[in-house]
């Protein structure tokens, strides 16, 4: 199992916490007939191989055909609708909403190919994200794409949420920086959720709805629609 590397001091701080409580339990107890000293290492062995699952970096197949957007993340899908994105779309856009537990996959990948041209954090509370409070008030972090794949939206936001669990975003990538569709650009440590904003320049068809399960990177959320053919004299 491949792990990503945003991960690394959690996967080492519960492998100690493991390894030590291992070695302190069994030299306590080891002149003891029973096993029953077992049992307090057993919540060590779930959180380390929890953390070790959460962390996890599984291959994924992206689609290759033209005019399709992928998920930027593993969950839930909560919202298929329009909503208002002021800061880089500039109005009314198409949205779709994603819930992640904790024990999805927490990697973010690109929506399509295109350069990065807006980056904002902004500070907020930690609601529940399942709330619809939480789309709103939490802690986020988001990425303007300005996409290079023809036909596509011309303008694409990602937006990293915060929830009542989650309080860590990591989002390396700065503008200027470009991204290959389902291409890997950050994550979000511990229960959020991911939200795509679509400008509303190219005709989309949505292909998930409320209550549907996507991957980061091989859901295709939606297509955009062939432009009716001219007709010839």
């Amino acid at each position: 199992m491949s792990l990503t590397h945003h991960g690394a001091r959690e996967v080492a701080v519960s492998a100690v916490l493991f390894c030590i409580g291992t070695i302190v339990f069994i030299s306590l107890f080891r002149h003891h007939n029973s096993y029953w000293y077992l049992v307090p290492i057993l919540p060590l062995a779930l959180l380390f191989a929890w953390v070790l699952a959460f962390f996890r970096d599984p291959p994924r197949v992206v689609p290759n055909e033209p005019g399709v957007i992928v998920s930027p993340a593993d969950g839930l899908v909560t919202h298929v609708d329009t909503a208002d994105e002021p800061d880089y779309i500039g109005g009314e856009a198409l949205r779709c909403s994603i819930f992640l537990s904790i024990f999805n996959v927490h990697l973010n990948r690109s929506p399509a190919a295109g350069t990065i041209e807006f980056s904002r954090h902004r500070p907020g509370s930690f609601y529940d994200a399942r709330s619809e409070d939480s789309l709103a008030k939490n802690e986020n972090q988001d990425i303007g794409i300005a996409t290079t794949e023809p036909g596509m939206p011309r303008k694409m936001v990602v937006r990293q949420s915060t929830g009542a669990i989650a309080r860590r975003i990591i989002c390396p990538v700065k503008p200027g920086m470009s991204l290959r569709r389902g291409e890997k650009y950050g994550m979000i440590k511990f229960g959020s959720r991911t939200t795509l904003f679509l400008s509303r320049d190219a005709e989309v068809e949505w292909k998930v709805k409320v209550g549907d399960t996507v991957r980061a990177g091989s859901t295709i959320l939606a297509v955009v629609k062939a432009a009716p053919a001219k007709e010839t004299k």
